[in-house]
């Protein structure tokens, strides 16, 4: 039986309603004309940004991606990626509600939540998430985690008051696809709050599939970021997302132990 969570028509984060259910990143790509192409081409309502590198380019002058998306048609999603402790997560995220301010979107309270120690594994550290998570909570940020396909820290997070999972498909640049997905419907099974596939998806049937157990949305950079073609593939994972997203809401057939054939004796005679 599906969630009653899962069958609105739009996304909802923090009682924010959304058209598109793919978010894109920013990184990466060739250039910043590719990247704002890709993203216009995805049709994408979020796009996330790394902090510590908007932090380091001026804000005016279209010299780095902060400055070329019209943020009026976007909604900005500030990120702690590169942070390794809940402190310096905590202090990036300060400084990207200073920039979403700046950039008038005064009700923005939104933050991707990344705590990352390891820079080999690159995985997120789960005591680290947990403790910047209710600080930032009490400081009236919605917090948008990135965390392990891990259902019991999912819930912890969803008890705190967290605006949504974040669970990785696959360790994050990788495109090996949705190498955790028995958690992931895990998770989505278990927690009220949307659950947004981030990190492994490599083409567009990976981002169909994950849609398709249910997930509210899924994040992705590098899979359109070092496509061949950037532009097209972002078009690509478009029509994937929306692809999985209505053969959930359909509801797929049960599967049987045995053929079936299409067309019956009995209705062949009608």
């Amino acid at each position: 039986m599906m969630k009653k969570k899962n069958m609105k028509e739009q996304l909802i984060i923090d009682g924010k309603f959304f058209s598109s259910r793919i978010m894109l990143g920013t990184g990466k790509y060739k250039n910043i004309e590719t990247a704002k192409k890709s993203i216009e081409a995805s049709e994408c309502e979020i796009v996330t940004v790394a902090i510590r590198r908007a932090q380091n380019h001026k804000l005016k002058g279209n010299s780095n991606i902060i400055d070329a998306l019209n943020w009026k048609k976007q909604w900005l999603l500030p990120n702690t990626a590169g942070c390794e402790t809940a402190e310096e997560a905590i202090r990036i995220a300060k400084m990207g509600r200073e920039i979403v301010r700046y950039l008038g979107q005064e009700n923005n309270n939104f933050i991707k939540l990344e705590v990352i120690p390891d820079a080999r594994s690159l995985l997120p550290d789960p005591i680290g998430t947990l403790k910047a998570a209710e600080y930032l909570l009490k400081n009236g940020f919605s917090v948008l985690p990135y965390i392990n396909a891990d259902v019991i820290l999912a819930k912890q997070l969803e008890e705190l008051g967290c605006a949504t999972v974040m669970p990785l498909g696959s360790p994050i640049g990788s495109g090996q696809g949705l190498k955790n997905l028995f958690n992931i419907a895990m998770i989505i099974d278990r927690v009220n709050i949307p659950v947004i596939v981030d990190a492994g998806i490599g083409t567009a049937s990976e981002a169909c599939q994950a849609m398709e157990i249910g997930a509210d949305g899924v994040l992705m950079n590098t899979a359109i970021a070092k496509a061949n073609n950037s532009e097209k593939m972002a078009k690509a994972m478009k029509y994937g997302v929306q692809s999985g997203r209505a053969a959930f809401i359909a509801g797929r057939m049960s599967t049987k132990n045995t053929s079936q054939a299409s067309s019956t004796l009995d209705h062949i005679s009608k």
